[in-house]
């Protein structure tokens, strides 16, 4: 199967705005930093499955958050 891929690290994961592209990438450096995954730019295959799934997963913790607060604050304008 061929992949459609233009991203240099090998992942699959597509950025659907290219114009956040570089403020993704250092969220995920200060996620990793945050909750002590020693994220490195280049090859992490040293990283288990869960370290990485947990950057994912937090990031993902965050933007919902982000999105629940700018939620509230417009609703309670």
């Amino acid at each position: 199967m061929a992949s459609n891929n233009n991203n240099s690290s090998g992942s699959s994961n597509k950025v659907n705005v290219p114009e956040a592209k570089k403020a993704m990438e250092d969220f995920k450096y200060e996620v990793a930093n945050e909750i002590g995954v020693p994220l490195k730019k280049g090859y992490n295959g040293d990283l288990t499955s869960a370290q990485n799934g947990y950057v994912g997963g937090y990031m993902v913790k965050k933007m919902i958050e982000a999105q629940e607060k700018e939620m509230a604050d417009k609703d309670g304008e």
